[in-house]
């Protein structure tokens, strides 16, 4: 675990955060870090919620979860907004390392931009051609070592110029008017505390937790104990770490004083210009190279594989094919998404004009919102949903989110920052409908309003009883899919369930409710099982069935009847 975990630090560092994170201190001081200490508390609940939830359900592919919880569609919605995401967040990662080798090595030479982004995506694409998951977990631990010792390095460098002894360094760093770190006085500042904080604990959920890529690694430790001990671990390094390059950040300002040097226009370029102009001797332009190389490609390769698995897994089925079969699906897809990320990464050329890791965490706002909204509502709720309408909810929420921020800007002034992320998940979180278990109930009392959904679905543990004609009770029992929650949420369930269906003499029969316009879910099909074994008398009742035109509704249930 320790090896997944010291390897992981490169991985989500990236070359990104080796370029970027210097040069934002000139524009936002070091207010970074209230972003980064949020990301610490967001490993914590990655640790505690998901990774209990993945390896329980033993899956290759964490979207597979939402297959069970939701169904088929919502599972390959899931995996396609990771495919879009992480497709646009490698292309600007690699966009940055592509950029400063154009810049700074191959412009002189007449190399075109994109030649260099082609060949930077064919070198990852021959290391990953063979290589499996563990490989890529020695090869991260080998780049994170040399992203650190070249950070230090860099650091020692600039010190030495700067010809400061260790109180010097933490006087310039404090009187400097770039070390403000907290914010909590300006509510509309995308600088202000709590929304950096926040954004920080569901940037980490959603780009860790609810990544393949990044969760691949942490399953291939031997088990749970061990998969979170790696999280607390790499999840606490980020904070040292972060710290580290902002302070350099205010270094490289101090000593452009101190030489009388005008920095770029571009905060991004600030490091870029010391390395490799000489500034800081030759030394350091070897040290940064290795340095953004090795992080980059830390994060490309495991990236590329992972996309590829979640195509062939997710999308296509391949488990189902021969070895053979899917051996060559495999190869034509790792290809075909090697081009796609080269021509991501040009895309992301003509369109960048900011820090490269604010345009990544702001495409993540748009991209990984439908994920967070869809996982929170299997995790949290117990309701059923309409399986059919989730890719277009999923859809129509980042694009709701675009407008609020446009609409709420230009009527107030106030800007979104990295919080369109919690925006767009909640968005997507409350576009469900549940399976019509009110509705049926009170059709069948001819009693408008009778029944009534909770305020907090997947709260309410209660067993509601209805006295028919003073003659027999309609009971309301809570349902069997939120035993998918916590332990606490497990016993419940199992209490009621033990103590209310298996042993309450005076039920004549059970009513399972399914959504008719659902493909046949396994939590279902599971329940039944359940009953069936327990001899429990039971009834099948199909809902939603208004919903359905034509001979769609015979149709989706002799399917259901063929998978029974």
């Amino acid at each position: 675990w320790y090896i997944v975990s010291f390897g992981m630090i490169g991985a989500s560092i990236s070359g990104v955060t080796f370029v970027s994170v210097p040069g934002m201190v000139r524009g936002m001081d070091m207010t970074y870090m209230q972003t980064v200490l949020g990301f610490f508390f967001g490993y914590m609940a990655v640790a505690h919620i998901l990774l209990p939830l993945y390896y329980k359900l033993n899956l290759t592919s964490i979207y597979g979860y939402l297959g069970t919880r939701i169904g088929v569609r919502a599972y390959r919605t899931g995996s396609f907004f990771f495919l879009l995401s992480r497709m646009l967040g490698t292309a600007a990662k690699l966009y940055l390392v592509c950029l400063i080798l154009h810049t700074y090595v191959f412009q002189e030479m007449h190399v075109p931009f994109w030649l260099i982004a082609v060949g930077s995506v064919a070198l990852v694409w021959i290391y990953t051609h063979k290589s499996g998951i563990k490989t890529i977990v020695w090869t991260d631990t080998l780049q994170t070592f040399c992203l650190i010792a070249a950070l230090i390095f860099i650091i020692y460098f600039t010190i030495q110029r700067l010809d400061l002894n260790f109180s010097g360094i933490v006087q310039t760093i404090q009187n400097s008017e770039h070390s403000r770190i907290f914010v909590f006085d300006d509510w509309v500042s995308r600088q202000n505390f709590f929304k950096q904080f926040f954004s920080g604990i569901f940037i980490v959920i959603v780009m860790t937790g609810l990544d393949q890529d990044m969760m691949q690694k942490n399953l291939s430790c031997r088990n749970l104990r061990e998969a979170q001990k790696n999280m607390y671990c790499y999840g606490f390094s980020f904070i040292p770490l972060n710290f580290l390059f902002l302070c350099l950040g205010i270094l490289l300002i101090a000593l452009a004083g101190q030489m009388q040097l005008e920095l770029p226009a571009m905060n991004d370029d600030i490091l870029p210009m010391f390395a490799a102009q000489g500034y800081l001797g030759q030394s350091v332009l070897v040290l940064f190279t290795i340095g953004i190389i090795a992080a980059a490609f830390s994060n490309s390769d495991s990236a590329l594989t992972a996309m590829t698995t979640s195509v062939c897994v997710d999308l296509l089925n391949t488990e189902k094919d021969t070895e053979e079969t899917a051996r060559r699906k495999r190869d034509k897809v790792h290809l075909s998404l090697s081009v796609l990320l080269a021509f991501f990464i040009c895309l992301v050329e003509i369109l960048n004009n900011k820090s490269v890791i604010d345009a990544i965490y702001i495409i993540a706002s748009y991209t990984y919102g439908p994920l967070l909204g869809m996982f929170a509502f299997g995790l949290f709720t117990r309701r059923q949903t309409n399986d059919r309408w989730v890719p277009l909810i999923a859809i129509f929420s980042p694009l709701l989110c675009y407008l609020a921020d446009w609409w709420i800007g230009k009527e107030t002034g106030y800007k979104f920052g990295y919080e369109l992320l919690m925006l767009n998940g909640t968005l997507t979180f409350i576009g469900r409908s549940n399976v019509g278990k009110s509705s049926l109930i009170n059709m069948l009392t001819s009693r408008k309003g009778l029944a009534m959904t909770s305020s907090t679905p997947g709260k309410t543990m209660l067993i509601n009883h209805f006295l028919i004609n003073k003659n027999w009770y309609l009971v309301d029992l809570p349902g069997y899919g939120y035993a998918r929650r916590g332990q606490k949420g497990k016993d419940q369930i199992r209490t009621i369930i033990e103590d209310y269906i298996l042993e309450r003499e005076q039920m004549t029969n059970l009513f399972v409710l399914i959504d008719s316009r659902l493909e046949p879910q396994k939590i279902d099909l599971e329940f039944m099982e359940w009953l069936g074994e327990n001899g429990i008398p039971f009834s099948i009742i199909f809902t939603k069935a208004d919903k359905l035109k034509g001979g769609r509704l015979k149709m989706n249930i002799n399917a259901y009847l063929r998978e029974l």
